[in-house]
């Protein structure tokens, strides 16, 4: 073979042609990442997803201009399990989270945070937490202090250069406060803080405890620290995940938000004024970093952690999907889904792809270039959706939680009934999401191939998943 002889007196040219000769050396690109998450918010409380009562024109702009997923789905029907999928593109029954408030992110796990500090990326976390206790001393929220000391596990330990967190929930506005006989939904913002009495969930920052009032809305306060971290690296390359406390309840709004929705019930004034004030902050940042001129080379997803709380008779809606929070079925877990990327995503972009927060990682991953944790995953890259909205899912999702489980696949699902430590999958209910995305009609008895495949399918994942939860994943 003759040696090629490259002509080095002008270095662009020799660095394309060695790109056209071989293209891995192109590695991957550098963007900006955001990850946006609201905490409780239903698939059917979003304008651009058809609600007739909450007002989200920020959100509503976002889908406009990048792409909505029509099925998105959180990893789990509660929080601190979605979390971790996030950062880990696993799911949470391979790392111990089964439930909200028990477990932690391990410190064995690969997180995203670690993969992008690893890229020269700069990265912080701001708002619930829920991964871990962030302290050992002081009570605080549901588990901190000593008698959580053993699920102690902070954004600094997970791959977070900066971080404003909570633990877990806080009210929606003025966060550290509540009324001395307070409802667990709701209330009134509190007009004599005289009379207020702490709510017992601190925010820390890197890894402090801030000791200042924090007043009025919290997505606001949220924000600020974000778009300050935003702004200080703006001709850097950075991660910002900011994970919402709203709609979580308590809901507490100004008087400004509720006043929008006056006609309504005190409960839904504060549940809608805060998913209100949620979206402003949106587009708060949107603006932002188009100010800064980084806005097409930023990456922004939105979405929730589950979906709505309550019964029926709460304010928050699936839409027309069946069951809430806690639940595998779509209103348990199918969540608004929005991705913004101007630099790569056309506006206006749909797609019926079946996504889920676990394919956060690997999509990121693969824009990046990197390889992938040499572990199992349960999420996939994304970013062939971001140019072709009509591919086809080719992996199934699957999910467990409780007494369930269940299997996604681009047209069917299987749901189940199990126990954690049975193999045994019982009364197997089968639904074609293309036509019956209500799970109204069951077809497991006149598919019966179809639901025999797919439980084996279900059935080998919860194997995998033991293997995990016995710490096989973390050998060297």
């Amino acid at each position: 073979m003759e040696r090629l002889r490259i002509d080095c007196r002008n270095g662009r040219n020799v660095v394309v042609l060695l790109l056209l000769l071989f293209p891995g050396m192109a590695g991957g690109e550098e963007p900006n990442f955001i990850l946006i998450m609201a905490d409780d918010l239903g698939w059917g409380d979003t304008g651009y997803n058809g609600s007739k009562h909450a007002q989200t024109p920020e959100l509503d702009a976002m889908a406009q201009n990048g792409l909505t997923f029509n099925r998105f789905y959180a990893a789990a029907p509660v929080c601190s399990p979605t979390r971790g999928s996030c950062l880990t593109g696993r799911h949470p029954y391979r790392y111990g989270i089964f439930f909200a408030n028990t477990g932690h992110l391990k410190r064995e796990e690969s997180t995203l945070g670690e993969y992008l500090q690893s890229k020269g990326y700069r990265t912080g976390h701001f708002g619930k937490w829920h991964l871990g206790t962030l302290t050992t001393t002081l009570e605080d929220s549901n588990r901190g202090g000593p008698r959580g000391k053993g699920d102690f596990s902070t954004p600094a330990q997970n791959g977070f250069d900066v971080s404003f967190s909570t633990e877990a929930k806080v009210p929606t506005f003025d966060p550290l406060i509540k009324p001395p006989k307070a409802s667990g939904k709701y209330w009134l913002p509190i007009g004599d803080r005289q009379k207020a009495v702490p709510y017992g969930t601190r925010y820390w920052e890197n890894g402090t405890e801030v000791k200042a009032e924090l007043r009025g809305d919290d997505s606001e306060i949220i924000m600020d620290r974000a778009i300050h971290f935003v702004e200080r690296n703006r001709k850097e390359k950075f991660l910002a995940v900011i994970w919402f406390h709203a709609p979580h309840l308590p809901v507490v709004a100004s008087d400004r938000d509720r006043r929008e929705f006056s006609a309504m019930d005190p409960y839904s004034q504060s549940y809608f004024g805060c998913i209100r004030a949620l979206d402003r902050q949106v587009g708060r940042l949107r603006q932002k970093l188009r100010e800064l001129d980084i806005a097409g080379r930023t990456m922004v997803c939105f979405c929730s952690d589950n979906g709505p709380e309550g019964n029926a008779k709460a304010p928050g809606s699936g839409g027309q999907l069946r069951g809430r929070k806690r639940s595998l079925y779509e209103g348990g877990v199918r969540v608004p889904g929005i991705v913004e990327w101007p630099e790569r995503i056309r506006p206006g972009s749909v797609t019926d792809y079946p996504a889920v927060t676990s394919d956060y990682l690997p999509t990121i991953v693969d824009v990046t270039g990197g390889s992938m944790p040499a572990r199992p995953l349960d999420g996939v890259s994304l970013k062939g959706v971001f140019s072709d909205p009509a591919k086809v899912r080719k992996s199934p999702i699957f999910f467990e939680s409780r007494n369930m489980a269940s299997v996604v696949e681009q047209q069917f699902k299987l749901v189940a009934s199990v126990s954690r430590n049975d193999e045994k999958l019982k009364d197997p209910e089968l639904y074609d999401l293309a036509s019956d995305p209500s799970e109204k009609n069951n077809l497991a008895a006149m598919q019966t191939d179809r639901v025999l495949k797919m439980k084996k399918s279900l059935a080998a994942w919860r194997r995998s998943c033991r293997k995990s939860q016995a710490g096989n994943d973390y050998q060297p």
